[in-house]
């Protein structure tokens, strides 16, 4: 079993043990998030398979990360192992153990 643990900086804001990876991406369960944590914002981007995906500001431990996580809140049929899922980058470090 695979566990994923997100930190900005030295504060954990995602742990869970229900993994999905995704083309490298790790995508944890929305509820696995830290309240608070997420910041939706207005930015957007299209991918051939997986569709629209959404974009969330991360703010955590007095840091701010612009778009650093996002989601597919209505993914294509290829990709619905992702919907309710967040995935991080952008300055968001992300293990696996």
């Amino acid at each position: 079993m695979t566990t994923a643990t997100a930190f900005v900086g030295d504060t954990p804001i995602a742990t869970t043990d229900d993994v999905v990876i995704v083309e490298g991406n790790v995508y944890f369960p929305e509820r696995d998030v830290e309240d608070g944590v997420l910041v939706a914002n207005r930015a957007k981007s299209l991918c051939f398979w997986k569709g629209v995906a959404s974009y969330y500001d991360v703010e955590a431990g007095g840091i701010s990360l612009r778009s650093a996580a996002f989601t597919y809140r209505h993914p294509s049929p290829l990709a619905r192992r992702v919907k309710g899922r967040v995935a991080f980058w952008n300055g968001v470090d992300v293990r696996t153990s």
